[in-house]
């Protein structure tokens, strides 16, 4: 397929793309693709490689410079592995079980969908999509596929996080009735960086990078910060509402946010970015209770990132550091966590393939996690008050 089609093809989700069998490797270890190989599809691919059961097959990315730090920083200096910027390569090739999909935001459904019409396996970053009406394409698509899709909110296989959920949520918990559930996180020095123009690369194909996003001429800010830009995030809403809302939802047993309401802008970073810089949301669910994000880039130093369950009867606290439950009457209980939550993710990840079971975030969870980032995010742009059908398949002005 020409390189153009093929950016088409996945941007509108009508891709042919290639059917293969999963070829085990050697000693048994899953092949593993990486696309998008930037800082956090390295962090994920480290801690898939620590495991011992996995081998790195390939290497995808736009720009060789990712390319080469991927390789360096995962197999040493002076390694090779078969490197390419074009997805239908990786799914030429027939000693790739799995793919690791860590692209910017707006390329997630088209290549998610190639890579499970392909016939294999999928852990795809969060968000899972850019935007609402993506997900019913990529929900079908894994279903269809019949593969494990890995979803990256990574409390799902968090010891601690399953622990919480067990002791404190059900008909009889020490919360009593939970009415707010309030969200922190703030502090991202990566977001916040300044980025100087600078000549393009030569190993950088803008047209791949920009997918299905409208073209522009080359912009090395909108690639090296692409999270500052919606046409290719949600920003810190997706980024990081995404998580906790994850978290709240699993919790609650709720995942059906009625409406939203969200303030915020670019206070601080007038750098040409469009996505905030700070924001706060105001979620209202159906269940009966409410959901607070508060977020900026800024250098805001809070004693965690967390979410805080505020009920009747007690408090729970919960963060990837542990968490506190504070009854109204008698001693708080602290528990600290002792797992990697990042270890047992990509672990759950691969005992579902091997098993054929269902993985702990799949892609139906994936796509309620940003649920309400979607919302929040409507919310933003409008300036106004935006709720969900009844449905949940449209966000409609709340009038």
């Amino acid at each position: 397929m020409e390189r153009r089609a093929f950016l088409v093809a996945v941007g509108g989700v009508a891709t042919t793309a290639v059917s293969a069998r999963r070829v085990r490797g050697a000693n048994d270890r899953l092949g593993v693709a990486v696309v998008g190989s930037g800082r956090r599809g390295r962090q994920v691919m480290k801690k898939m490689l620590e495991t011992g059961r996995v081998e790195l097959r390939a290497l995808c990315d736009v720009y060789d410079e990712q390319r080469r730090r991927a390789r360096e920083e995962l197999l040493g200096p002076g390694t090779s592995v078969y490197e390419t910027t074009a997805l239908e390569d990786v799914l030429a090739r027939r000693d790739v079980d799995a793919v690791l999909l860590a692209t910017p935001d707006h390329l997630h459904q088209g290549y998610a969908i190639a890579v499970l019409r392909s016939g294999r396996h999928l852990y795809l970053e969060k968000p899972s999509t850019l935007r609402l009406e993506e997900g019913e394409a990529l929900l079908e698509a894994a279903r269809q596929s019949g593969r494990v899709c890995q979803t990256g909110t990574q409390q799902r296989s968090s010891t601690h996080y399953k622990q919480a959920k067990e002791r404190y949520f059900g008909e009889r918990s020490p919360l009593g009735d939970v009415v707010f559930v309030r969200a922190q996180w703030s502090d991202f020095g990566w977001q916040r960086r300044r980025i100087e123009p600078r000549p393009r690369p030569a190993g950088l194909d803008w047209e791949r990078f920009l997918g299905p996003a409208p073209r522009i001429p080359y912009d090395w800010a909108r690639y090296d910060a692409w999270r500052n830009y919606r046409e290719y995030a949600g920003g810190i809403l997706s980024d990081l509402l995404t998580h906790w809302a994850d978290v709240a939802q699993w919790m609650m047993d709720d995942a059906q946010p009625r409406n939203a309401v969200t303030t915020g802008g670019i206070y601080y970073l007038e750098d040409g970015r469009s996505n905030p810089d700070t924001v706060n949301a105001i979620l209202e669910y159906r269940g009966g209770w409410n959901l607070s994000f508060e977020c900026t880039v800024m250098p805001v130093r809070l004693p965690r990132a967390s979410v805080l369950f505020l009920g009747t009867e007690g408090s729970l606290e919960i963060s990837r550091e542990g968490y506190t439950h504070t009854p109204h009457t008698g001693p708080a209980r602290v528990v600290t966590a002792t797992a990697d939550l990042e270890h047992e993710h990509v672990v759950d990840f691969l005992d579902a393939v091997r098993d054929g079971r269902r993985p702990s975030a799949d892609i139906a969870i994936g796509l309620e996690a940003v649920r309400p980032a979607h919302l929040a995010v409507a919310a933003h742009w409008s300036r106004k008050r935006m709720r969900f059908d009844e449905e949940l398949a449209h966000i409609v002005e709340d009038v």
